[in-house]
């Protein structure tokens, strides 16, 4: 902006070419090719479905108008501000007018003047461009301007006039126009009273620019934003929701107890779920153990995939189908068989893996199978092996799949891990079983079952967990 112009003093020229105004350009410009980097950099590697992604695409193009922006005002500023003529000259064809550095995005910044003198209005050629008007017609008087601002908006422009002229108060405000094809567009008016010699108003100078585009850019951004607020509140809401779910899945005591019936052989038993790292979902990891009413002892493990909250109601649905077909008499391997029919008959998606055990405390047999899963693992005297696997298929593969059953006779003080896939993150299938396999003499000096799941966690709790994991120890203890 100009200063303020009276009679007796001209206005300070802006500066001209110079050092300092040419290294603020170079300096712009090389910012705006690494700002376009970064955001080609971002629209490749986000993806256009996450709110994040469109959030931080939204400020990087909001960045990028910015600063093509003042590259524009910096050339204005070198070059000196443009003639404001009395009759408005024809403007230059398309293929002879080149563009300022930033007016495609931002739109052009037109300048005008009027004399309340003489009642005479000029505006530039950018000035009739930013308003849609032929440059052949008069200039709109300040009575007029009105006319081609949204009704809405009019009762400002008027306020900023009103006070320019009456107050000699500077204008600055925004609007919105509608141009004569009936595009609704926002612009930026900034404007100042020209004084006479006495001090009254002789005339108003202003500049007009479209942004439009950038404040498109900064609502992109705030609705993005918005977005990922709502996405990440949204998240945490239904992860609440699964682990209350899930939570009221497994035994209530977690931690470890014997179960015993009259007497008879019993298992201490202990199981612990390693929770996923903040915003990776919830997961359907379950572990479960049973007594039941013949005095033997049902207990797994297992998993199931899809997205939170469903895996946790599925856990639900599945651990209660579980343990209705077990106090039905059901043995592990028509148990699965049971349940992979379930899942197919309700259309449920997830699908999983499982290994389900009943132990015989009378005769200490321990009678398992799998769907998919890894096979339980045996500890005895202070070595450790992965008991022989039967066949076993994914659960929820179509209702006619048949699932194997294997047996074990166990001994007093022989010790069962069972554990989900994800228990040692980046490690699987064999990985898995020789690292757990190698804790052999730490888990036979370990006095309880929960103390053998502590070490255990010890060893696998390494971190923030991608994907949640459970692990359950059942130890032979008469």
């Amino acid at each position: 902006m100009p200063p303020h112009l009276s009679a007796d003093r001209s206005a300070d020229q802006p500066p001209r070419r110079g050092g300092s105004v040419d290294a603020l350009i170079t300096q712009t410009r090389r910012l705006q090719g690494q700002m376009d980097a970064v955001r080609r950099e971002t629209e490749t590697q986000s993806d256009t479905a996450d709110p994040q992604g469109r959030w931080e695409r939204a400020l990087c193009e909001l960045a990028t108008h910015q600063l093509r922006d003042l590259d524009a005002h910096l050339a204005q500023l070198r070059d000196g501000p443009p003639p404001l003529p009395t009759v408005p000259a024809a403007p230059k064809a398309a293929a002879e007018r080149s563009a300022a550095p930033g007016e495609a995005l931002l739109g052009p910044v037109g300048s005008a003047e009027w004399n309340l003198l003489t009642d005479e209005a000029g505006w530039s050629a950018e000035f009739y461009e930013i308003l849609g008007r032929d440059p052949a017609t008069p200039a709109l008087t300040l009575d007029e301007l009105p006319s081609v601002v949204l009704e809405e908006d009019r009762p400002l422009l008027t306020a900023m006039v009103t006070g320019c002229l009456v107050d000699a108060r500077p204008i600055d405000g925004e609007f919105r126009i509608v141009r004569p094809d009936g595009a609704v567009r926002t612009v930026h008016l900034m404007g100042e009273p020209v004084l006479d010699a006495d001090g009254s108003t002789a005339s108003m100078w202003a500049v007009l620019r479209d942004v439009s585009v950038l404040r498109h850019s900064e609502s992109a951004v705030r609705e993005s934003r918005e977005a990922l607020r709502h996405h990440r509140h949204r998240a945490r809401a239904e992860q609440r929701l699964a682990r209350a779910l899930r939570d009221g899945v497994p035994p209530a005591w977690r931690g470890g107890r014997p179960l015993a019936r009259r007497g008879r052989p019993a298992l201490d038993v202990a199981a612990h779920h390693l929770s996923a790292a903040p915003g990776s979902g919830i997961g359907g990891d379950w572990y479960d153990a049973l007594e039941l009413p013949d005095g033997d002892t049902l207990f797994g493990v297992g998993s199931l995939t899809g997205h939170e909250p469903t895996p946790a109601t599925d856990v639900a649905m599945l651990l209660g189908a579980v343990r209705g077909m077990a106090m039905a008499g059901a043995a592990p391997d028509r148990l699965l068989a049971w349940l992979n029919q379930l899942l197919d008959t309700t259309g449920r998606p997830a699908l999983g893996s499982a290994v389900c055990c009943r132990y015989r405390p009378a005769t200490r047999t321990l009678v398992w199978a799998r769907a998919a899963h890894p096979a339980p693992l045996l500890f005895r005297d202070g070595t450790g092996r992965a008991l022989d696997a039967p066949p076993g298929v994914l659960p929820g593969t179509g209702p006619d799949a048949a699932h194997g059953r294997a047996e074990a006779t166990l001994a007093e003080g022989d010790l069962l891990l069972l554990h989900t896939d994800a228990l040692l993150p980046g490690h699987g299938g064999a990985p898995a079983a020789d690292r757990l396999l190698g804790l052999a003499p730490r888990l036979a000096t370990a006095r309880t079952a929960r103390d053998c799941v502590r070490t255990v966690v010890e060893e696998c709790d390494t971190g923030e967990r991608a994907q949640e994991a459970c692990v359950l120890v059942a130890r032979v203890v008469s």
